[in-house]
C-alpha cells in the first residue's frame, strides 16, 4: 500500500495531468483536495488527449475510484459536462467510480459573474483570475454564506436561503459593478435540483472514505491543482489563487498528513506562469519565445499564452521547506532539445546587493537572478524511455537539479504522451 501527495512545484502548469494519469494506474483511490474548474490537467494516451478540470486524473483508469474532497469548489454544470465528455470518450459508468464530500461548496451562476466583474474592474492590475468563480466562491467560504452540497434540497428553507443569497449579490452586481447581468432565483434553483439528481448518489462523507480506505491497505494518491507559487498564503501574493495548494490537503480532504509515504513535486524543466504576477527568471526574448513554441505553452483552462523562463531553483527551494517534498517528477525536458545552454537560477541579488538562496516573502523587491548555466545537449531526447539513452550533456542538467534542491528525481517525462517516460523509481512501474 502507499499513500502519495502530487504537488506542483511552481506556478503551476508543470505536467501534473500526465504524472499523475501515469502514476494513478496503481492507485486505487485518487483524490482532489483543493480549487475548482480553474485547474486544467491535460492528459494525452495513445491518440487521445483529455482535458480535465475538475475530476481527478485517475477517472481514465478504470479501476481507480476518483474523490472530490470538501476543499474543492465545485461548479455541478461544469462538474457534469466533464463527466459527460468522458462518458462520450468510451469510459462507461463512471458515476459508480466518483465519491464527492457532501461538505464541498458549490460555485454558482453569480460567482461567475462576480468573478467577471472584479476582474474587469482592476484594469491594468488585474489579478489573472480565470474567471470561472472560483475565488468567489471561496469567499463565500470564508465569510460563512456559501452553499454546500448537503444544503442543497427542495424545500421552502433552502429555497429562502438562496432567495437572500441571490439577492445580496445581484446589489453587489447592480449597485458596485453597475452590471446589466442578474441572476434568476427560480431559473437557478429549478436547474440546481435538476443537477442534483444525478450530483446526489455520488455524495458521502469522503473523509470517512478515505479513512477506511487507508485502515484497509488501500493505494491512495492526492493529486494537488495549480502551484505552490500559487498559495494563498506562502504563494506570490496577491498573484495567487485563493486555496492553499501547498498543504491544503490536510483540510480540503480531513486526511491526516501522518499517513502520507511520498510528497512528489512536479518540476517543469523550465518555469512558466499564467497571468500577473513576478516572476524573476522570466525570458522576455528569443529564449521565452522559444519556450513557448517548442513547449507549446497556453493555459489548458484560458488558453492564455504562458510567461516562460529559466528554471528557477530560489523559489522551488521555497516550495520544498513549505511542503516537505521528498521526491521531484522532472517534466518538458525535451523542450529545451534545441538549445545551447540551458540555466538554472541558484540565487537572486537585490538592489543593495543582498543576496537570496529562497524566494523571499517581499517579492515586491527588484530581484536579479544568478545563474548556474550547464551546455545544452542539441540532439532529440523526446519519446526516450531509458536513462542511459540520455545524452550526457541531459544527465548533467538533471544531476545538477538533483544537487541544487536536494531531492532525487523519480520520474523524467520526455514529451506528452504516458509512455514518453523513463521510470528511476521502479515502484512506479
Amino acid at each position: 500500500m502507499s499513500t502519495d501527495l502530487i504537488l506542483g512545484s511552481q506556478w503551476g502548469d508543470e505536467g501534473k495531468g500526465k504524472i499523475i494519469d501515469l502514476i494513478s494506474h496503481n492507485s486505487k483511490y485518487v483524490v482532489r483536495f483543493q480549487g475548482g474548474n480553474n485547474a486544467g490537467h491535460t492528459v494525452k494516451f495513445k491518440n487521445e488527449q483529455f482535458a480535465l478540470h475538475l475530476l481527478p486524473s485517475g477517472i481514465l483508469h478504470e479501476q481507480s475510484i476518483c474523490v472530490l474532497g470538501n476543499g474543492v469548489v465545485i461548479s455541478p454544470q461544469a462538474l457534469l459536462e466533464e463527466m459527460e465528455l468522458i462518458q462520450k470518450a468510451g469510459y462507461k459508468d463512471i458515476k459508480k467510480r466518483i465519491y464527492i464530500s457532501n461538505n464541498a461548496h458549490l460555485v454558482l451562476p453569480y460567482h461567475i459573474e462576480l468573478d467577471k466583474e472584479s476582474e474587469k474592474s482592476l484594469k491594468n492590475n488585474k489579478i489573472g483570475t480565470t474567471c470561472r468563480g472560483i475565488g468567489p466562491a471561496y469567499e463565500d467560504k470564508a465569510a460563512r454564506r456559501g452553499i454546500r452540497f448537503n444544503m442543497v434540497e427542495d424545500t421552502p428553507a433552502f429555497y429562502q436561503t438562496l432567495k437572500e443569497v441571490i439577492t445580496y449579490k445581484n446589489k453587489i452586481l447592480k449597485q458596485i459593478y453597475n452590471s446589466e447581468t442578474t441572476i434568476d432565483l427560480d431559473e437557478c434553483y429549478e436547474t440546481l435540483l435538476k443537477q442534483m439528481e444525478i450530483i446526489r448518489p455520488m455524495l458521502c462523507d469522503t473523509e470517512i472514505l478515505l479513512f477506511e480506505a487507508w485502515k484497509n491497505k488501500e493505494s491512495i494518491l492526492f493529486e494537488g491543482a495549480q502551484g505552490a507559487m500559487l498559495d494563498i498564503d506562502h504563494g506570490t501574493y496577491p498573484f495567487v489563487t485563493s486555496s492553499n495548494t501547498i498543504n491544503g490537503l490536510y483540510g480540503g480532504a480531513g486526511f491526516a498528513a501522518t499517513r502520507i509515504n511520498k510528497i512528489i513535486g512536479i518540476v517543469k524543466a523550465y518555469t512558466t506562469r499564467v497571468g500577473s504576477g513576478p516572476f524573476p527568471t522570466e525570458q522576455t526574448n528569443e529564449i521565452g519565445d522559444f519556450l513557448i513554441e517548442q513547449g507549446n505553452e497556453f493555459g489548458t483552462t484560458t488558453g492564455r499564452k504562458r510567461r516562460c523562463g529559466w528554471l528557477d531553483a530560489c523559489a522551488l527551494k521555497k516550495a520544498i521547506l513549505l511542503s516537505g517534498m521528498t521526491d521531484i517528477a522532472l517534466t518538458k525536458i525535451d523542450v529545451l532539445d534545441e538549445l545551447e545552454e540551458v540555466k538554472i537560477c541558484v540565487a537572486y541579488q537585490d538592489d543593495t546587493g543582498k543576496q537570496y538562496d529562497y524566494l523571499p516573502n517581499n517579492i515586491q523587491k527588484t530581484l536579479i537572478p544568478i545563474y548556474k548555466t550547464f551546455k545544452g545537449w542539441q540532439s532529440k531526447i523526446a519519446g526516450i524511455t531509458e536513462y542511459e539513452s540520455l545524452p550526457q550533456e541531459a544527465k548533467n542538467y538533471i544531476k545538477g537539479i538533483e544537487e541544487i534542491l536536494g531531492l532525487p528525481i523519480c520520474i523524467i517525462s520526455t514529451g506528452p504522451k504516458r509512455e514518453s517516460t523513463i521510470i528511476l523509481d521502479p515502484s512506479y512501474n
